[in-house]
This record gives structure tokens, C-alpha cells and sequence, in this order.
């Protein structure tokens, strides 16, 4: 399999595919029983790629937290209120997980670029200090920025009625998700660059 056709793989298992299956199967059981299920999914794949690899894989572990997450919070239910802040405590503990990891020799944007990122030799990079900089900023970044946009969307839910929160709740969320990817696509091709005249001098 091309690397390419990996990442998408990856995508579709451990994201896509365990979202399509939530849906499709809360018409028929309840939202708990439904993500129950589609948790097996990214689940499977961890499983499989911990005996063949020896090693968790660190996309595949952050998604199937996300999903063991809901569950949690589907159980623990709550006002209306709660409800609308769900989402954004997944999307703050995934920050939290991207700022916690600074604290290791090796931050979680490393896995994931590992995990996605074509590079030949990818790995041996980590040799020189400004490719770990890079890695430990753009870990940073993204930390920052979903925490931020959970944060602002929490203050939103006790600010605005349901109606104006539900409007504008995407926006948020993408326009924030939009910036980061915007941001990383932009640093990586400079910080690309200027790694590849490092090796060079």
C-alpha cells in the first residue's frame, strides 16, 4: 500500500468511518449503545497495529480517546447546557493531550507527522535541534488553538441562547481548525526549507 493510500486508510478507519457508523446506527438504538460500537472501530486498529508493530499507534489512540470521551460524557448527560459543552471538552482535552506531551522527550506532532508524512528518513531528523523545535512549536500551536477554541465556546453556550450558539458553533470551530491547518501548512514549508539547508551546510 502507497503512502498515500495509508493516510487515507487511516483517515477513513479511524475517523470517518466510526462517525458514519454513529449516525447510522442512532436511528435504530440509543446515542450510547451507537458510539459504543463505533468505538470498536478505531479500537480493532489500534489492537492490530499494537501486534504488528509492537507499538500504539499515536493517531489511532488520540481518536479512539475521543470517542471513549463522549461516551463518558454521554453518561454522565446532564442540563441542556452541558450537553452543547460536550463537544467542546473533547476538543479542549485534545489540546491538553498536545500541551501535556511537551513534557516528553518527544511530543505527539511527531507521531503524527511520523504517522502521515511521506519523507523518506523522516525519523533521523529528530537529530537536529531545529527540527525538534519545529515539532515541539507546532505542537504548541495546535495545543493552544484548541483549547482557545474550546474555551471560546464554552463562554459562548452560557452567553448566547441555544439558537445563536447552534448558528455560530461551527463557525468557531472551523475558523479556528482552518487557522491552525492554515499556519502549519505555511510554517512547514518554511521550516522544510530551512532544515533542508541545514543538512546541507
Amino acid at each position: 500500500m502507497s503512502k498515500r493510500n495509508y493516510v487515507i486508510f487511516t483517515l477513513l478507519v479511524n475517523g470517518i468511518l466510526p462517525w458514519i457508523l454513529y449516525v447510522w446506527l442512532s436511528e435504530y438504538m440509543s446515542s450510547l449503545a451507537a458510539l459504543t460500537i463505533a468505538t470498536l472501530v478505531p479500537l480493532l486498529d489500534n489492537l492490530v497495529h499494537l501486534i504488528k508493530h509492537r507499538k500504539l499507534d499515536a493517531f489511532g489512540t488520540l481518536m479512539l480517546f475521543t470517542f471513549l470521551l463522549t461516551i463518558v460524557l454521554v453518561l454522565l448527560g446532564g442540563s441542556e447546557k452541558i450537553l452543547l459543552v460536550r463537544e467542546s471538552l473533547i476538543t479542549a482535552s485534545v489540546g491538553l493531550i498536545f500541551l501535556g506531551s511537551l513534557f516528553f522527550r518527544r511530543p505527539i506532532m511527531y507521531y503524527l507527522a511520523l504517522r502521515f508524512i511521506s519523507t523518506p528518513h523522516f525519523a533521523e531528523n529528530w537529530n537536529y535541534a531545529y527540527f525538534r523545535f519545529v515539532m515541539k512549536l507546532m505542537t504548541f500551536v495546535w495545543g493552544i488553538m484548541l483549547t482557545m477554541e474550546a474555551a471560546v465556546r464554552v463562554v459562548m453556550v452560557y452567553r448566547l441562547p441555544t439558537a445563536s450558539y447552534l448558528a455560530l458553533s461551527n463557525l468557531v470551530l472551523y475558523g479556528f481548525i482552518g487557522a491552525a491547518v492554515l499556519w502549519t501548512v505555511i510554517y512547514r514549508r518554511h521550516s522544510a526549507a530551512k532544515l533542508h539547508q541545514l543538512k546541507q551546510s
